[in-house]
C-alpha cells in the first residue's frame, strides 16, 4: 500500500476507487468522514437495525437506504456499488468474493447501512500529534475478533471486533479524550493495554488488516470496529449480503467535525 494522498478531496478519492484502485482508505481525504457498508436483503434489515441499536459502540448508524437504493446524502453523486475500493460478497455467512465493483450482484431488495468508521477520528489524532503507526508504515489498521459477545438482536449474534493502534503512553489520555468526542464514529477506546484481556492471543496476527510495528513506549489501544457486523454475518449466516472489505471504506463528503460533540 502506498502512502495515501491526505490532501485528496473526497470526490477524487471515490473517483480513484471507482476506476479500480483498491487499497485501504486510512489517511485518504483527510478531514472527511469514512463509513463501513453492510447491505442485506430487506427481510434481514430489521435484524441489522436492531443489532446496531443494541450495540452502538461498534455499529453507529450514519445512514440507511431504501430497498435497492445505492446512493446516500453523505456523498451526493456517489454510487455504493462502485465507489468503495473493495467489497465482500457473502453467501450463507461466508465471504465468497472480494470484487472492486458489485454492480452485477446488487439486488433490488438490498437495504444498505452506512456505519461510522474509526478512520474518521484519525485526523483529530494526527492534528494533536498522536502518531498513527499503520499510516506511517503504509498498512491497513489491525483488527481483531474478541472474546466479548455483542448483544444479540433477532437472528443476528456475534463477537465484538476491535481495531488497534499503538499509541505512545504519554498520549493515550489525549487519544481517549479526542475520540470520546466522536461517538458516531466509535468514540472512546473500549480497552487499553493487555490484548489477552480481549482474548487476543497473538497481536502479530490480526484477523483483518495488517500487523503494525509498535515503537518503544507505545501502548496498544483498542476501539470498537465497524467490522463487527461482518462477524455477525459469519455467526448468523444470512443467505446473502454485501459489505466493504475490512479497511476499504466509503469516503464521504461530510466533514469530521460534524460528528464531534462539543
Amino acid at each position: 500500500m502506498r502512502t495515501p494522498p491526505h490532501a485528496t478531496s473526497s470526490a477524487a478519492a471515490r473517483a480513484a476507487f471507482r476506476s479500480g484502485l483498491a487499497e485501504p482508505t486510512a489517511g485518504w481525504a483527510d478531514g472527511h468522514t469514512q463509513a463501513n457498508l453492510i447491505a442485506v436483503p430487506v427481510d434481514w434489515a430489521y435484524d441489522v437495525l436492531l443489532f446496531a441499536q443494541r450495540n452502538p459502540r461498534p455499529c453507529p448508524v450514519l445512514d440507511v437506504t431504501e430497498p435497492g437504493g445505492f446512493t446516500t446524502p453523505l456523498a451526493p453523486g456517489a454510487d455504493l456499488r462502485t465507489d468503495l475500493p473493495r467489497y465482500r460478497v457473502w453467501h450463507d455467512g461466508r465471504p465468497v468474493d472480494e470484487p472492486t465493483d458489485v454492480t452485477g450482484v446488487w439486488r433490488d431488495d438490498l437495504v444498505a447501512f452506512l456505519i461510522g468508521c474509526s478512520f474518521t477520528f484519525e485526523g483529530a489524532l494526527r492534528a494533536a500529534g498522536v502518531p498513527l503507526r499503520h499510516v506511517e508504515q503504509g498498512r491497513n489498521v489491525a483488527m481483531y475478533v474478541t472474546n466479548r459477545q455483542c448483544r444479540p438482536a433477532g437472528r443476528l449474534r456475534g463477537p465484538l471486533v476491535v481495531s488497534m493502534r499503538p499509541i505512545p503512553a504519554d498520549l493515550v489520555a489525549t487519544a481517549h479524550r479526542l475520540t470520546a468526542l466522536m461517538p458516531a464514529v466509535h468514540g472512546a477506546p473500549v480497552h487499553v493495554g493487555d490484548p489477552a484481556e480481549l482474548g487476543i492471543t497473538d497481536p502479530a496476527r490480526p484477523d483483518f488488516g495488517d500487523p503494525c510495528t509498535a515503537h518503544e513506549g507505545d501502548v496498544p489501544v483498542f476501539w470498537a470496529c465497524g467490522v463487527t457486523p461482518q462477524a455477525a454475518l459469519a455467526a448468523s449466516a444470512p443467505p446473502f449480503a454485501i459489505t466493504h472489505a475490512p479497511g476499504h471504506m466509503l469516503v464521504t463528503d461530510v466533514r469530521d467535525e460534524e460528528y464531534r460533540v462539543l
